[in-house]
């Protein structure tokens, strides 16, 4: 019997594994584009503006992994064992959920540090909360309508007729709604733990600097 639901564990991991992998590249994508975009590059150049449509058009991909806890629900069903689910699916779920969900927050923390860099550090909370918005219709987009970020390029006309006229209705935009809050509240929260690692972190290498510098040469 145990090796059997082992096996079975096992097999819900392979395939999920398939599914999580590309969902993080694609969460990944934005991120790396955020660090070339806002921490290397200067704006102003075609190529810029280029990435940077890019980068929004990749960008729910990020957040977009909090609705996978959907398949999360079946495997509890599939597997049934409280220690496998657990010790083992719930820990993978979260570790893929929260990597996805950081990669947002890095990516909206560069773009704010770009602001901040131009002059413009007043606009940071009002493109993140634009950009909650539009992740947010987004994530519906991929999740109900099953639009892909490369759909701007290769269907745009489906994207803006369809992709349009479904939000107008009652139930979609509820559920925009919703994934607004959730989006904006979780990253408020998980904004200042990622802020607060990195000083400490900043903090912690300056002190080792200035005990380095203060200990005689033997």
């Amino acid at each position: 019997m145990k090796e059997e639901l082992i096996a079975r564990v096992v097999q819900v991991l392979q395939i999920n594994m398939r599914w999580m992998t590309w969902n993080l590249f694609l969460a990944f994508i934005p991120l790396a584009l955020s660090v070339w975009l806002f921490r290397i590059k200067r704006g102003g150049t075609w190529l810029w503006w280029l990435g940077f449509l890019v980068f929004y058009a990749f960008l729910p991909n990020a957040p977009y992994l909090l609705t996978d806890v959907i398949h999360l629900i079946d495997d509890i069903r599939t597997i049934q064992s409280v220690w496998m689910i657990t010790l083992v699916l719930i820990p993978v779920y979260l570790l893929v959920i929260l990597g996805g969900f950081e990669a947002y927050v890095i990516s909206l923390i560069n773009w704010g540090h770009y602001l901040h860099r131009i002059g413009k550090s007043h606009w940071i909370w009002r493109v993140e909360l634009i950009t909650h918005f539009l992740c947010a219709v987004g994530v519906y987009w991929g999740r109900f309508l099953r639009f892909n970020s490369w759909d701007f390029i290769t269907q745009p006309d489906a994207l803006l007729t369809k992709g349009v006229e479904e939000i107008l209705g009652k139930q979609p935009l509820v559920i925009i709604a919703i994934t607004f809050v959730v989006l904006a509240g979780l990253y408020w929260i998980m904004k200042r733990v990622t802020l607060g690692l990195s000083q400490r972190d900043s903090r912690i290498g300056i002190n080792s600097e200035r005990a380095n510098s203060n200990t005689p040469n033997i």
